[in-house]
């Protein structure tokens, strides 16, 4: 299991506690209702992740990644008009299938696998640094592979592109930070 993935993890816990705690906040006024297809949903993801981590620790990755497909491909709530919190979950589990998929060799998935992902976070956020993260990696991985066989400007050019989407993974995650202690300052 990567390190990520625990901030996967802490980010599904944090919006179920906030969404079960909302309805108890203020009592003056009628509190919200909790969605039940959100609170599914994410507890579905949650699921899906813990299955897929239990399968690369048997080392069987084809599992791993048909619980994160049946999750992707699966039901969510808003179909097409989704809440935030399901684009992040969704962008953050496509940001994985790439990893995985890129991982085995599967470069042309892994990249479906990260566009995916962006279509769905488009605003300035981790999540759509994670991914161009994990597009600097599957290029970094289809240069290792190039170079083994011998294609050298094949590599060349993987090596790149890893390090454009580096530095637009780097810019874009300063952009989140400026942006958060610029809402945090006095």
């Amino acid at each position: 299991m990567s390190a990520r993935w625990p901030a996967f993890r802490r980010l599904v816990w944090a919006l179920l506690l906030v969404l079960l705690v909302l309805p108890l906040g203020c009592q003056s006024s009628p509190a919200p209702p909790v969605d039940p297809a959100l609170l599914a949903f994410l507890s579905a993801a949650r699921s899906s992740h813990h299955k897929a981590d239990a399968a690369e620790r048997s080392q069987d990755p084809k599992l791993a990644m048909a619980a994160l497909d049946d999750l992707v491909h699966g039901p969510r709530p808003g179909s097409g008009t989704e809440p935030p919190e399901v684009a992040e979950v969704l962008a953050d589990t496509w940001a994985r299938l790439a990893d995985l998929r890129s991982a085995r060799g599967q470069f042309d998935a892994a990249f479906a696998d990260v566009d995916a992902g962006l279509a769905l976070v488009p605003a300035i956020t981790y999540f759509r640094g994670h991914l161009l993260e994990v597009r600097g990696l599957v290029h970094e991985r289809r240069a290792a592979e190039r170079r083994a066989a011998g294609d050298e400007a094949g590599a060349a050019a993987d090596e790149k592109a890893a390090i454009a989407a580096f530095d637009e993974a780097i810019s874009l995650q300063g952009a989140v930070i400026e942006r958060a202690l610029g809402e945090g300052a006095p």
